[in-house]
């Protein structure tokens, strides 16, 4: 049993959807693997929407979910709704992946989800800044992470997905 597995898996937990105010339960995506990545419409990274919905589309159909999951903790760069939010994302990069609603993702009041990351990997990662990303394998259990600086296309975040469909 490895340390994910004593410490639960990713379909423990649950997000609000971003738009219609419904459950975005992580167990409704059990047999697929997941990407989930903090976003912001307004920080340098943010040009990784194009790149993370790039991905999707390449790898939906053998069963990659991506999930966005906006937050302002990152000098305030999701200041908006989550109505906001939506619209700023399909309209600038045609975002089809689920996304939830904004969420706390650092420190002591971040969503459990990401506790729950801290505590499988250790302090060091825990989002430091947005569009970090968490890697999940088909049976919900943590493999990988990467810093806000590893775009969607990077050789290194690619395999890591090739092996987990």
């Amino acid at each position: 049993m490895n340390s994910t597995s004593k410490l639960g898996s990713v379909y423990d937990f649950s997000f609000k959807a971003l738009t219609g105010n419904q459950p975005l339960d992580l167990s409704a995506f059990k047999g697929k693997p997941l990407l989930i990545v903090n976003t912001a419409s307004r920080c340098g990274f943010t040009g990784q929407y194009a790149g993370l919905e790039k991905l999707y589309q390449r790898y939906k159909d053998r069963g990659l979910v991506i999930i966005g999951v906006p937050s302002n903790d990152f000098s305030n760069q999701e200041p908006g709704s989550n109505e906001d939010i939506a619209q700023f994302c399909q309209i600038n990069y045609g975002v089809s992946f689920p996304m939830a609603a904004k969420e706390i993702v650092s420190g002591k009041q971040a969503h459990p989800f990401y506790r729950w990351a801290k505590k499988v990997f250790g302090f060091g990662s825990a989002p430091k800044w947005n569009f970090h990303k968490y890697l999940i394998d088909k049976d919900g259990h943590l493999v990988e992470y990467f810093y806000s600086f590893t775009k969607p296309e990077a050789a290194r975040l690619v395999k890591a997905i090739e092996r987990v469909l």
